[in-house]
């Protein structure tokens, strides 16, 4: 079982094997940290860990965005209303509305955009 795992992992090794998410990207005093782990033309997905204090300015962008977060708190703000979000729960950026993300503590998130 080992030698088929270990061929089918593909080259971002995380292929057709079960892995903690919050481990595959760690917190960096001062930083934002992100990790692509799907990019297809049709959509992407993107691991963040944002250190207390970090965010991303208000922007907008061309597709639907949903956020999971995996780990801590954070505030995301959607076309002026503020959310607190926390680990465990969603939240849908919608597709040309404007939206920023503030770490008041460090938390970690999912981020994924299909574009259609």
């Amino acid at each position: 079982m080992t030698d088929y795992i270990n061929s089918n992992l593909g080259k971002d090794g995380l292929t057709g094997v079960p892995v903690k998410v919050s481990g595959l990207v760690q917190y960096q005093s001062g930083s934002i940290v992100s990790r692509e782990i799907v990019k297809k033309p049709t959509g992407t997905v993107t691991l963040f860990a944002f250190d207390a204090g970090q965010g991303l300015s208000e922007h907008t962008a061309p597709f639907d965005a949903l956020v999971q977060v995996i780990d801590g708190e954070g505030e995301i703000t959607i076309n002026g209303v503020s959310n607190i979000v926390k680990a465990g729960e969603i939240i849908l950026m919608p597709a040309n509305e404007p939206h920023a993300v503030k770490a008041d503590k460090p938390f970690k998130m999912i981020l994924t955009m299909i574009r259609s």
